[in-house]
C-alpha cells in the first residue's frame, strides 16, 4: 500500500484551499463570477456543472496555471499569485488529456516525472514500485504507452500525479471515455486513497462518480455557484427521496399531472410534496418530505410504462442547470 503525506483519515477543520469572491475574466467574458469555497484536509471536494459553467477555469486557478482576475485564492502555502512554484510542488494534477510520454515505458514515465520534483533516485524508484503495485501495473512496467488500454493509462496518470506525495490531488474528469469496468476500478483506487486521508479536488460529468466519491461539492453554472453541500443533503433538498418516471402520450401525462396536483393538498398535511415536471414523453414526479407509498395508494400507475427509483445527484444537476444541450 502506498503512503501519503496527509495522515488524516477523515477530513478535519484544517482549510487547505480557500477562495473569496474569486473571479476569472477573459476580455468581456466572465468565466468565474465572484465565487467562495473552502476545501478541508482529507476530503474529496467536487466541482460540477455543464460545459461553460466555469469549473475548469476554477481548477486552472487552483493549480496555478491561470491567475485570478479578482478576489483571493489561497492554496496550501498562501496566495496562488505569490507562491505558484511552492504550491505546484505540493500538488498532484491528473489532466483530462492523456499527456503521457509515448516514447517511454510505464516505469520510465514515473521515474522521469519524479525528476521534475528533484526526488532522489532511490526514493523515486521505491515510490514508483509502490505506485505500480497499488494501481496493478507491475506486469506492464516495461510496456510502451501505446500498448496500454484506456483504463491503464488513466491509472498511470493518477500514479504519476502521486509520485511527489502531494498534499492535494487534483482530478480533471478522471474516468472520461472509460468503459464501466475500468471506471469502477479507478473509483476503487480513489476510494482507497480517500480512506488514507488524501485530499482530492474533482471535476466530473459522471454524477454517479461525484455521488460516490465527494464528501462535499458545488454545482456551478454561468460562472456562479448554484448550490453547495453534501451530495445526500443536496438530493433531499432539491429533489426528494424518490422519483417516479412515467412514459406515455401527451394526454396521459397531462391527466396524471392533474391527478398528482390534486393529491398535493392531501399529502402536504403529512409533510409530503409531489413536484411534477413533463419533459418530452416522460413525466417526472419528485417525491419530497415524508415518504409516500405512491404505488400502493395508486396501483393503477403500474398499468403504464413507469419506473420508481431513488433520487440521485443527476436529478439535482438537471433541476438546477436545466436540460438544454451545451456546446
Amino acid at each position: 500500500m502506498i503512503k501519503t503525506m496527509n495522515n488524516n483519515i477523515e477530513h478535519n477543520n484544517k482549510i487547505l484551499i480557500k477562495a473569496a469572491q474569486l473571479s476569472k475574466k477573459f476580455d468581456h467574458f466572465t468565466a468565474v463570477d465572484s465565487i467562495d469555497f473552502e476545501i478541508f484536509s482529507g476530503e474529496c471536494f467536487g466541482f460540477l456543472g455543464p460545459n461553460g459553467a466555469g469549473k475548469s477555469s476554477t481548477m486552472r486557478m487552483i493549480y496555478c496555471f491561470s491567475d485570478p482576475s479578482s478576489g483571493s485564492l489561497h492554496v496550501l502555502k498562501g496566495e496562488t499569485q505569490k507562491y505558484p512554484r511552492e504550491i505546484k510542488a505540493e500538488l498532484g494534477v491528473v489532466p483530462q488529456e492523456d499527456n503521457l510520454d509515448p516514447d517511454l515505458s510505464v516505469k520510465q514515465n514515473l521515474l522521469l516525472y519524479a525528476t521534475y520534483f528533484d526526488i532522489e533516485k532511490k526514493t523515486a524508484k521505491k515510490k514508483t514500485e509502490e505506485l505500480l503495485e497499488f494501481f496493478e501495473l507491475q506486469e506492464k512496467q516495461n510496456a510502451k504507452i501505446q500498448t496500454l488500454s484506456g483504463g491503464m493509462r488513466r491509472r498511470l496518470l493518477i500514479a504519476r500525479a502521486l509520485i511527489n506525495q502531494p498534499k492535494v490531488l487534483i482530478l480533471d474528469e478522471p474516468t472520461t471515455g472509460l468503459d464501466p469496468q475500468a471506471r469502477h476500478n479507478i473509483w476503487h483506487r480513489l476510494r482507497q486513497l480517500i480512506s488514507q486521508g488524501v485530499t482530492m479536488v474533482l471535476t466530473t460529468h459522471y454524477m454517479e462518480e461525484a455521488e460516490l466519491l465527494c464528501d462535499r461539492l458545488i454545482i456551478m453554472d454561468h460562472g456562479k455557484v448554484l448550490a453547495r453541500g453534501k451530495p445526500k443533503d443536496l438530493i433531499l433538498e432539491h429533489v426528494g427521496h424518490e422519483v417516479l418516471e412515467m412514459r406515455g402520450t401527451a394526454q396521459l401525462l397531462e391527466d396524471y399531472k392533474t391527478k398528482f396536483n390534486k393529491l398535493q393538498k392531501k399529502y402536504s398535511k403529512n409533510g409530503s410534496e409531489i413536484e411534477i415536471e413533463i419533459i418530452g414523453d416522460t413525466l417526472f414526479a419528485k417525491l419530497k418530505g415524508n415518504k409516500i407509498n405512491l404505488l400502493q395508494e395508486h396501483p393503477e400507475i403500474q398499468q403504464n410504462s413507469f419506473q420508481l427509483r431513488p433520487a440521485g445527484l443527476e436529478d439535482v444537476f438537471l433541476h438546477l442547470t436545466g436540460r438544454d444541450l451545451r456546446d
